[in-house]
């Protein structure tokens, strides 16, 4: 594994575009009967997608902000929801200067669920987080996404610009930056289910109910195992595992069409700077996986100690955080020249 540190690319010079910003405060017909009760300094909007569905985001601005900060977007996976960054992580950054949006995907938190049964696809998730960049950012962000949402990060830099969606040309907004946090690799997670299996097969089996059968929602310890590292306070545990089954009213993807999409596209724009972020007891990703996904890229992984998969809600989400501010840091510099 890698030692924790900073990793830049150092390619060309960052583009800026400026975009109108479009203030969406419409509201969703769907609550959680577990809300999440927003922090100081946090709003809850819900941004209209051309579907008419709208998709819910918690914002917090930054403080003291330095015009080269680009501004955060926060991108969520299976079993999870806005929420998940506003715990900690959209504080630690707004105090740091940056603007913070975290998403919620539709069907999950409070976001609206597409008509029937049908779960998104990397292509439809993608093209709703482009549109709200498109319409709600008025300068390049840094896409930051975890776990699956990595991997719709992932599809969104193999389409900046030159994308085909849902039968249409859409340009993806261009990025200051990506950050795949504890990201689902670019080939899926086959790798990742086979290599427990023979490996580590009793964790395959845990894994798996956890997952697969929904079983951390009814099993505290799994919870724990599954998403948070040993030392994580019950109590805690307990509120996440309500929010995280109270998120996901809808599967995250639906797997054919996920599967037809892998392995994802090579990024086309090599002047977007990419940071592949891992957890040394990640339960999910193994070492493997976060050294595909920096492979793919061509940066070195950093993977931090003493975090599991859930690094943002984890009990030491600010290791994770501040290696991460550093990156942020660096880049600052570059899009300054």
């Amino acid at each position: 594994m890698a030692a924790l540190g900073t990793i830049i690319l150092t390619n060309t010079s960052l583009r800026r575009v400026t975009v109108m910003p479009r203030a969406a405060l419409t509201s969703s017909n769907y609550k959680m009967r577990v809300p999440y009760e927003l922090k100081q300094g946090q709003s809850r909007h819900f941004h209209e997608l051309p579907s008419g569905l709208n998709m819910e985001f918690i914002f917090q601005k930054g403080r003291d902000q330095k015009p080269q900060n680009p501004p955060l977007v926060f991108v969520h996976g299976s079993f999870h929801a806005a929420w998940c960054w506003a715990e900690h992580w959209l504080p630690f950054f707004s105090r740091h200067g940056f603007d913070c949006y975290a998403l919620s995907l539709l069907g999950q938190g409070e976001s609206d669920s597409p008509d029937g049964t049908v779960a998104g696809s990397l292509q439809t998730h993608a093209a709703d987080v482009a549109d709200f960049i498109q319409k709600e950012i008025q300068l390049p962000p840094v896409l930051l996404g975890h776990s699956f949402g990595g991997l719709i990060v992932q599809y969104y830099l193999a389409n900046v610009g030159n994308g085909k969606l849902q039968e249409k040309e859409l340009s993806h907004p261009y990025l200051a930056g990506g950050v795949l946090v504890c990201s689902v690799p670019p080939s899926g997670n086959s790798g990742l289910v086979w290599r427990y299996l023979f490996s580590k097969p009793i964790a395959a089996f845990k894994v798996t109910r956890s997952l697969a059968a929904k079983a951390f929602q009814t099993s505290l310890p799994l919870c724990k195992e599954t998403f948070f590292s040993e030392s994580m306070e019950d109590h805690l545990v307990l509120r996440y595992q309500k929010l995280m089954t109270e998120s996901s009213r809808m599967p995250l993807f639906d797997l054919r069409k996920l599967n037809a999409s892998l392995p994802v596209p090579p990024m086309k724009d090599s002047s977007i700077r990419i940071l592949v972020v891992g957890a040394n007891d990640d339960f999910i990703v193994d070492a493997e996986g976060l050294s595909e996904t920096g492979r793919f890229y061509g940066v070195s992984p950093v993977c931090i100690e003493g975090v599991a998969h859930d690094i943002m809600l984890d009990c030491s989400w600010e290791k994770g955080a501040k290696m991460i501010l550093s990156w942020l840091t660096d880049l600052d510099r570059e899009m300054a020249k």
